[in-house]
């Protein structure tokens, strides 16, 4: 199983170790790409967690349904690792990953899929920024 000890190495060779990253508290960093966004990465045995904030849903009902169906629309035909979905009033995108098998190559297709999905999404997501 990966400890956290790998996790942070892991996290220390991504993008060939030029990301910048800093772990905020045990088992949990946050790290920036190299497109600037800034994923959370939490340590949370059996699972490894990325997590990216996209945006808050418009206050509009018809655009927060816009929104959410434009959301779903591109977790079934857009992302290979994780999915979109509502924590408290943010849209995040999350994929978790297990630490049983997890080795490096799978851990960085998950965060280059996210990171890659956030900036090929952001004009379609566009229309429904407010903030």
């Amino acid at each position: 199983m990966v400890t956290k000890d790998d996790l942070q190495t892991f996290i220390d060779r991504l993008d060939g170790g030029s990301v910048e990253s800093r772990e905020v508290e045990p088992g949990l960093w946050i790290v920036k790409s190299q497109q600037g966004a800034e994923v959370v990465i939490t340590y949370s045995p059996p699972v490894a967690i990325l997590r990216l904030r996209v945006m808050e849903p418009p206050a509009a009902a018809d655009k927060r349904g816009g929104l959410f169906r434009q959301l779903l629309e591109l977790n079934a035909r857009d992302l290979v690792h994780g999915s979109y979905g509502l924590e408290g009033e943010h849209v995040v995108l999350t994929d978790t990953l297990e630490l049983a098998n997890l080795d490096y190559s799978e851990f960085e297709a998950s965060f280059d899929s996210l990171t890659l999905a956030l900036s090929s999404h952001l004009s379609a997501l566009a229309p429904y920024r407010e903030r």
